[in-house]
């Protein structure tokens, strides 16, 4: 009995097996990066090319903001992030108010195609440069 039980539950996992990923064409391994918002300050001190993201809204952006930010409110990102990031190669910085919508955003670019995506958290803990 126990023999043929192991048997029906590795017969049931090797089928279930294939089907862990139906639609993720890259076999399910993209993914964004999370980093500190001390690694997000040396990738900005260090790289050129990159895109700050802020997945906040309107007024929060308006009270605060990191220097060159671009706003795309998490819940626009499917909608607006192909016609304003082109290049889905670029690095992307992502960062909200405390780190969910950012965690959000940087899931769906990812989802949308988006190869180089980190996520550091929100502006609550960020101890550098801020713009009104």
């Amino acid at each position: 009995m126990l023999k043929r039980n192991k048997r029906f539950l590795l017969t049931l996992l090797t089928l279930a097996l294939p089907l862990g990923c139906v639609g993720c064409s890259d076999g399910g391994s993209a993914t964004y990066e999370q980093i500190s918002g001390a690694e997000a300050k040396a990738l900005m001190d260090s790289e050129s090319g990159y895109i700050i993201l802020d997945a906040r809204e309107q007024y929060e952006y308006d009270e605060g903001h990191i220097p060159g930010a671009i706003l795309i409110p998490e819940y626009e990102i499917a909608d607006r992030a192909e016609r304003e990031l082109p290049d889905k190669d670029q690095l992307i910085l992502v960062y909200c108010r405390s780190g969910r919508r950012s965690k959000i955003a940087a899931e769906e670019l990812v989802k949308l195609g988006y190869t180089n995506v980190k996520e550091f958290g929100g502006i609550i803990d960020w101890e550098y440069e801020t713009v009104k």
